[in-house]
């Protein structure tokens, strides 16, 4: 009777699941979809590392947020887009993951995406609705994050439409004065950053877009023609 060798023997082993990297910009993404986020990466395999971007002290829910590694990139300019680029290519590039979840909407990502998509990854997408085509297309697959009930709780007392208008105002002019300097702020990230920092959507003004926003404030901002790099610029008269 022949016998079976050790490797033969038992119950065969369970294919191991793909190791995904999951990578937030804390920024873009309020920490309200901490719990879809991880539930749509667990989609993708095993998640073996998850890590948030942004300037710590400006992100206190995401810093606290359990099982999330802070990665504080400090204030400056585009200082979390670059360094969750670096460090998304440095993992997968040295094959700590198998799987990579970019959680952002923000359309900087895409050339991140489409050069490791070439490179044989499997690079996936985690993003609102407001996530662009072009950004979508880079991803080898994108899931679409729906905005939670819980994150929409009211203030029990809504601010009247003026005041309400005029508080987002005066945080914009902060956002460009205090993000831009000189050189200005990027149009196309006010949406993500205005959200992350104070839950603001333009959806809710009667302007709905930023650029007509700062359009109907021409005396305190200044814009480039349209495009994906344009900029604004505070007049002397918000300084």
């Amino acid at each position: 009777m022949a016998i079976q060798s050790p490797a033969t023997c038992g119950p065969a082993s369970a294919p191991s699941k793909p190791r995904v990297a999951l990578l937030v910009d804390g920024e873009n993404l309020t920490q309200d979809l901490a719990g879809k986020i991880i539930q749509a990466a667990l989609a993708e395999g095993e998640v073996v590392i998850r890590r948030v971007y942004g300037d710590a002290g400006r992100l206190p829910k995401w810093n606290a947020a359990p099982g999330f590694k802070m990665m504080h990139s400090g204030s400056g300019k585009n200082a979390t887009d670059l360094l969750l680029t670096v460090e998304a290519m440095a993992l997968m590039l040295g094959r700590q993951a198998d799987v990579l979840c970019i959680a952002a909407s923000d359309g900087d990502y895409t050339h991140l995406a489409t050069y490791l998509r070439e490179a044989g990854f499997r690079v996936v997408g985690l993003g609102e609705s407001k996530a662009s085509e072009r950004l979508r297309k880079s991803f080898t697959r994108f899931r679409e994050l729906a905005v939670s009930d819980v994150a929409k709780v009211a203030s029990p007392t809504p601010p009247k439409p003026d005041s309400a208008a005029k508080s987002v105002l005066d945080k914009v002019i902060a956002l460009i004065r205090d993000e831009g300097g000189n050189d200005g702020f990027s149009i196309v990230k006010l949406s993500g950053r205005m959200h992350a920092l104070h839950q603001t959507k333009i959806s809710t003004l009667p302007e709905k877009t930023w650029r007509n926003f700062l359009k109907s404030h021409e005396q305190l901002f200044e814009c480039e023609p349209k495009g994906q790099d344009s900029k604004v610029r505070l007049r002397n008269a918000a300084r």
